[in-house]
């Protein structure tokens, strides 16, 4: 009986055929997991998947809510007419439904905004437009957007995504190619800065022209990025493509991308290189405030200098040796603020060896480059003990080239028991890299420093040594080659290494007597954690003075002068 009393659950009441559109319209489905999304929601976490984290394509004007600061988008050339050049059949149709469909007049939209503040030409690609393929009109409003911000000195930044060339216009598409590539080479001979931001998928002739041009490329995790789709590759080579081939962190891993950025941090990322950009004249454009910062040595290592016993040449050997000395990205760290680090030499791969990028020193922008070894086991091999491939060098080259277009100092860290010399370091041309780097620091036109914080290796650390002036730590070494290689050499007895380093002149004392380093930086007592404030405080305080002695000179001074400093040995 008690059955008959009790409450019977309500049917959920079946939704009639309009309830149920609505309903689909509201959500949408991952298409990498299948749950269905609320689009409030997916619009609110950035069109991230929130069970799996897969990024959705973003249409145009979502992109520009997201990255361009409220009301400030102005579009351009939106009025360019199309053609159909081939009158290939049925493409004017196809144009004409995809701009009913998208409410977009082509596969790119491009014009003037803020973002944070900051002025910038900012284009949008946007797959749903004949999957974002690349014809002439696209390629002219790109061209026509470039040569405007070149004219008004404004920065470029495309989101691109593309399916390719658009075949319905066969060759005259594939031209848009070098007329887009040409546009940016204008643009970039102006000092001007240009960031593509990759996004899924970018491929084909977007891919082989505009998308891989950038001073910084950047790119959304996940995204497809090549030339030819993995579909044509496997049917090419008759296997299947590894998982994660041609994505971003692969495309990270290979040196073609700066940096993978996560969408809730893609527009502060994007303000902060446009602000790490701004036109500056000289080279110690310092924040007045932090001139009063003190950069003296706390009075416990001063105690401890005074208290340190002098070493032996070998004893510094060893010291500059040691895994628990301080490395290059403990300098920066310390000594310079928003580091920004960038990847890739653009060629082959991203060497871990050399960490390299962009900050400021006290509010003047910097490139900072180190060799860092790495502090454990795992983090040694990672980074080869810091001996450098040849893409590590065209890395390094690649940031003092961008230097020197963007009117930065260069600074660099050096701590190498020399370059690496496997069998695949020869195969990429070690040798070339390293002599490619000594050709253009030559006549680099900024100013210079290279600074030797532990081992100097041989032409391993002179390739990122060719500076206005090198200074070294107190107990760093700078060397021809190791002892051991030294008395192997000439003694046929590497046993010897001991007697060896004393009579290569190695140390920085000898050094600078020889007029090969022009400072010598205090170690308080030795290069190690407590003395990180204190070495630290002393480099930048003489950094800066080294940057305001600089002020004022061209470029070709600062590069005749580097000249004249190596012509005298």
């Amino acid at each position: 009986m008690a059955a008959l009393f009790q409450k019977r659950k309500k049917e959920p009441a079946e939704k009639t055929p309009v309830e149920a559109a609505q309903a689909l319209q509201e959500t949408i489905v991952c298409p990498a997991c299948g749950r269905e999304i609320n689009k409030k929601e997916a619009e609110k976490n950035l069109y991230v998947c929130y069970e799996c984290g897969s990024y959705f394509r973003v249409r145009t004007r979502n992109r520009i809510r997201m990255v361009a600061d409220a009301g400030t988008f102005t579009s351009w050339f939106e009025d360019l007419a199309e053609a159909n050049p081939l009158e290939f059949p049925g493409y004017e149709d196809k144009v004409k439904a995809a701009k009913e469909k998208t409410g977009l007049h082509e596969a790119v939209t491009i014009g003037h905004c803020k973002i944070y503040g900051e002025d910038t030409v900012l284009g949008i690609c946007d797959a749903r437009f004949l999957m974002s393929s690349m014809g002439h009109v696209m390629g002219e409003k790109i061209a026509c957007a470039v040569e405007r911000a070149t004219e008004e000195g404004l920065p470029v930044i495309l989101f691109c995504c593309s399916g390719g060339a658009r075949m319905q216009e066969g060759i005259v598409s594939l031209m848009q190619m070098a007329k887009t590539s040409a546009a940016l080479k204008r643009h970039s001979e102006a000092g001007l800065l240009y960031v593509p931001v990759l996004t899924d998928p970018t491929t084909g002739g977007v891919t082989a022209s505009f998308a891989m041009l950038g001073d910084i490329i950047l790119a959304e995790p996940g995204a497809l990025i090549g030339f030819a789709g993995p579909r044509v590759i496997e049917q090419t080579i008759g296997e299947k493509l590894p998982e994660g081939f041609q994505r971003a962190q692969f495309q990270l891993e290979h040196g073609f991308v700066d940096r993978i950025v996560e969408r809730k941090e893609l527009k502060l990322t994007l303000y902060r290189i446009l602000k790490l950009h701004h036109k500056k004249e000289g080279y110690a454009n310092f924040d007045p405030v932090r001139e009063a910062d003190c950069l003296e040595a706390t009075e416990l290592m001063k105690e401890r200098a005074t208290k340190a016993k002098a070493l032996s040449a070998w004893e510094k050997v060893k010291a500059a040796r040691k895994v628990d000395r301080l490395a290059s990205v403990d300098y920066i760290e310390q000594i310079f603020d928003e580091f920004m680090e960038l990847h890739g030499d653009r060629q082959f791969r991203d060497d871990p060896a050399i960490v390299g990028g962009v900050a400021y020193l006290d509010g003047q922008p910097v490139t900072v480059i180190g060799v860092h070894k790495g502090k454990d086991l795992k983090e040694c091999m990672h980074r080869n003990y810091g001996m450098p491939s040849p893409e590590g060098y065209r890395k390094a080259l690649r940031l003092m080239k961008q230097a020197e277009k963007f009117k930065r100092p260069v600074i660099t860290f050096v701590n190498t028991s020399g370059a690496f010399c496997g069998m695949e370091a020869e195969e990429r041309g070690q040798g070339e890299a390293i002599a490619r780097n000594l050709y253009e620091m030559s006549g680099l036109k900024v100013p210079v420093l290279c600074i030797m914080i532990g081992e100097g290796g041989s032409g391993g650390a002179l390739a990122l040594s060719v500076g206005n002036e090198v200074w070294m730590l107190e107990n760093a070494t700078y060397s021809i080659l190791s002892p051991e290689g030294f008395a192997s050499i000439l003694w046929k007895d590497g046993r010897r290494a001991k007697e060896a380093s004393g009579v290569m002149k190695i140390t920085a004392q000898d050094l600078k007597a020889l007029g090969v380093i022009e400072e010598i930086i205090p170690e308080y007592g030795m290069a190690d954690q407590p003395a990180l404030i204190s070495i630290s405080r002393y480099m930048k305080r003489h950094i800066k003075t080294f940057l305001k002695k600089q002020n004022g000179k061209t470029g070709d001074q600062l590069a005749a002068e580097r000249y004249q400093r190596f012509r005298v040995f």
